[in-house]
C-alpha cells in the first residue's frame, strides 16, 4: 500500500494501533468536540501537544503526513494573513481590546489582541488536523466500522464507510496506472514541460471517466452483499473488534475525563457567558 494514500489495511504495533476501534473512535470524537466547544488557549494548547505526541508515536507513518502537514500549515497561515489584510484590528471584537504593537499605516496596524486570536485559531486548526491525522493513521477501515457500530451507528452506515475507505486506494491505484499508460502514449504531464492548466485538464480527463466506470464496481459489490443476505439482521459482529486490553482501559479513563471537560466547557458558556469569544490573558 502506498503510504501517500493515508489508509492502513492492517493494524500496526504501536500503543495507539493496538487499541480497539471503539476506543479510537471515542477518543477522536472527544478531541474534536472539545476543540469545537472552546476557544480557550488553556485547553487548546495542551490538546495540541497531546495530539502531536500521539502522531509522533506512530513512528513509521510520519513520512506519509509530511507533505499534507506543510500544505495545511501554509494554508492556515495564508488564511490568517488574508484576515489581517481585510481587518487588521480583528482582535478588538474577539478579545476586547486594541493594544497596538506595530503601525504601518493608519489602517494597517498589528495589535496584541489580533495576534493572540491568530495564535489561538492556528493552534485550534492544527490540533484538529493532527487529531484527524493520528486517527486516520492508527485505524483500519474494519476497525473504523466496528468502532462506529460500537458507538450505536447503524451497521449499514458503518459498512458504507468501511467500503469507501477500502475502495479509495483502488481508484487512486487505477488512476496512477492509467496516467502512466497515457504518458507512455505521448501525453505530456511533466511540470517542467507543460502548464499547470494543461496538467489539470489532462488529469481531469483521466479521473472523471474512472469515477464513472467505478460505479459499476459499486453495483457489483452491492449485488454480492445482497446475495449474502447483508442487512437482513438487526445486529452484526466484526472480526476486527477484540476485547479491551490494558491500553483501552487506560484510554477509557482518559476519554471519560475529556467528555466531562466538554460538559464543563459547555456549562460555562451557557451559565457564565463571556462578552468576548476568545479568552485573553491580558484583558
Amino acid at each position: 500500500m502506498d503510504d501517500r494514500l493515508f489508509i492502513n489495511l492492517s493494524p500496526g504495533s504501536t500503543y495507539l494501533d493496538k487499541l480497539t476501534g471503539k476506543t479510537k473512535v471515542r477518543l477522536f470524537f472527544a478531541f474534536i468536540i472539545l476543540l469545537i466547544a472552546t476557544w480557550d488557549m488553556r485547553i487548546i494548547f495542551p490538546t495540541l501537544i497531546l495530539t502531536i505526541i500521539g502522531l509522533s508515536s506512530l513512528h513509521s507513518k510520519l513520512k506519509s503526513v509530511k507533505a499534507i502537514t506543510i500544505f495545511v500549515v501554509f494554508t492556515n497561515l495564508l488564511n490568517l494573513f488574508l484576515i489581517w489584510i481585510i481587518e487588521p484590528d480583528y482582535g478588538a471584537t474577539i478579545c476586547g481590546g486594541s493594544t497596538v504593537l506595530f503601525q504601518f499605516t493608519p489602517f494597517y496596524i498589528v495589535t496584541g489582541e489580533t495576534m493572540w486570536y491568530f495564535l489561538v485559531r492556528f493552534c485550534k486548526m492544527m490540533a484538529t488536523f493532527v487529531a484527524a491525522m493520528t486517527f486516520i493513521q492508527s485505524i483500519t477501515p474494519s476497525e473504523l466500522a466496528a468502532g462506529l457500530y460500537a458507538n450505536k451507528i447503524p451497521y449499514k452506515v458503518c459498512m458504507i464507510v468501511s467500503i469507501a475507505f477500502r475502495y479509495i486506494p483502488d481508484i487512486l491505484r487505477d488512476f496512477q496506472a492509467i496516467k502512466i499508460s497515457m504518458q507512455a502514449r505521448g501525453m505530456e504531464l511533466d511540470a517542467k514541460k507543460t502548464t499547470l492548466w494543461t496538467r489539470l485538464k489532462q488529469n481531469v480527463l483521466i479521473l472523471v471517466p474512472l469515477i464513472v466506470t467505478s460505479f459499476d464496481r459499486v453495483g457489483n459489490i452491492a449485488n454480492a452483499m445482497d446475495l449474502r443476505g447483508f442487512g437482513k439482521n438487526k445486529t452484526r459482529t466484526y472480526y476486527a473488534e477484540h476485547e479491551d486490553g490494558p491500553g483501552d482501559r487506560q484510554m477509557k479513563i482518559f476519554y471519560i475525563f475529556l467528555y466531562l471537560l466538554i460538559l464543563v466547557v459547555i456549562a460555562f458558556r451557557i451559565f457564565k457567558p463571556s462578552e468576548f469569544e476568545v479568552w485573553y490573558p491580558w484583558s
